[in-house]
């Protein structure tokens, strides 16, 4: 007698045979969709923000989606430069909030191009009120920046200004929300004409800032007559305090 044939093992399949029903197709299983993720979400149903970049204020990360960009085109043939610009507190004026940034577009020409000796070149200076009010920038101001390309193939030239409360930058500026701030500009001595361009921005009050910057020289109630002055007098205040606590 033949031994019988061993039958197959729970589970296996016979070599060479295939699990597939007559008449009946094979479904298929839809793909699995991934489960939405929870993150940013507390217990309480409160959104927890991302923290702050290391050596990050939160105060100024929470601040930079609520910022505006405020344009101003540097040149004479900006009307807003010649309003109100016989008044001693006249010319361009800006507001700004904290966070907010400005962004100065310098002259540029395209082709065919004018003569050299008639292309616009400005020399941009941030001053106090009385540099703002003679447009005078001597001992009242430093050099900020220089529209110096007015041919450049790339577009304009443009310059930011960010009015934070705090600055990562040794040699960043910091501003004060209620005060105001000056810029003028000078053109080179063998210009055909030499227009006074200047611009004044005030940085708006708020509830929450009651900080204090460091540079009280540009602001509108400044009582220094020059940068060295200012820093003079800064620099003997701490030598003044060393002195009179010992």
């Amino acid at each position: 007698m033949r031994p019988a044939p061993l039958a197959p093992r729970q589970g296996l399949r016979p070599q060479g045979t295939a699990r597939v029903r007559t008449g009946e197709a094979t479904p298929r299983r839809a793909p699995e969709r991934p489960k939405p993720q929870k993150s940013g979400l507390q217990r309480g149903g409160s959104k927890t923000l991302p923290g702050p970049p290391p050596g990050g204020r939160p105060e100024l990360d929470a601040a930079r989606a609520n910022s505006d960009r405020y344009a101003v085109y540097w040149n004479r043939s900006n009307p807003r430069f010649h309003a109100g610009a016989g008044d001693d507190g006249g010319g361009y004026t800006v507001e700004v909030s904290i966070n907010d940034y400005l962004d100065i577009y310098c002259p540029h020409y395209g082709a065919p191009l004018p003569p050299a000796e008639r292309m616009e070149h400005y020399v941009l200076y941030m001053v106090n009120g009385e540099g703002h009010a003679s447009c005078d920038h001597r001992q009242r101001g430093f050099k900020r920046w220089e529209c110096n390309r007015p041919a450049a193939p790339g577009g304009p030239l443009k310059f930011s200004e960010k009015f934070q409360l705090f600055t990562p930058f040794s040699l960043g500026f910091e501003f004060r929300p209620g005060h105001e701030y000056y810029y003028i500009s000078a053109t080179p001595p063998n210009a055909v004409d030499r227009p006074c361009l200047r611009l004044k921005v005030y940085v708006r009050p708020t509830n929450e800032t009651l900080y204090e910057a460091p540079e009280p020289i540009f602001t509108s109630n400044n009582s220094c007559g020059s940068l060295g002055g200012c820093r003079l007098f800064l620099s003997t205040v701490p030598v003044l305090w060393t002195l009179l606590g010992s």
